[in-house]
């Protein structure tokens, strides 16, 4: 099983993944990274166990408000506001690939939040 060296919040972590999984891992430790630097940018340094709970938090917030878009845009339902472009509904390879890469976000916080309460 492959260990990928990443970095959230300026911390590194060294996470076991699938072997092919390694470029799925990276992509979301990017998308979590991603977040975790907006919270540092906007309050400092926060505890581990914390900065990875919200920025987890505000990625999945931002995976529900684009879930929202393409269900309303896919079944008829209401339209996004006037200043987002009309979303389709996700082809079968688009969802699989959306599936994949949040369990693989998924296992990456769980992995993270077991050994943030392990270093705790």
């Amino acid at each position: 099983m492959p260990e990928v060296s990443i970095s959230i919040g300026g911390r590194s972590f060294d996470v076991a993944c699938q072997a092919g999984e390694e470029q799925f891992l990276h992509a979301a430790a990017k998308m979590l990274d991603d977040e975790a630097q907006v919270l540092v940018d906007q309050v400092g340094r926060m505890p581990e166990a914390r900065m990875l709970l919200m920025a987890g938090l505000m990625l999945a917030d931002k995976t529900a408000n684009l879930q929202e878009k393409l269900n309303a845009g896919g079944a008829g339902g209401s339209q996004p506001p006037a200043h987002d472009a009309p979303l389709a509904a996700p082809s079968a390879s688009l969802d699989a690939e959306l599936t994949a890469r949040l369990t693989a976000l998924a296992t990456l916080a769980e992995t993270l939040a077991d050994k943030a309460e392990n270093t705790a």
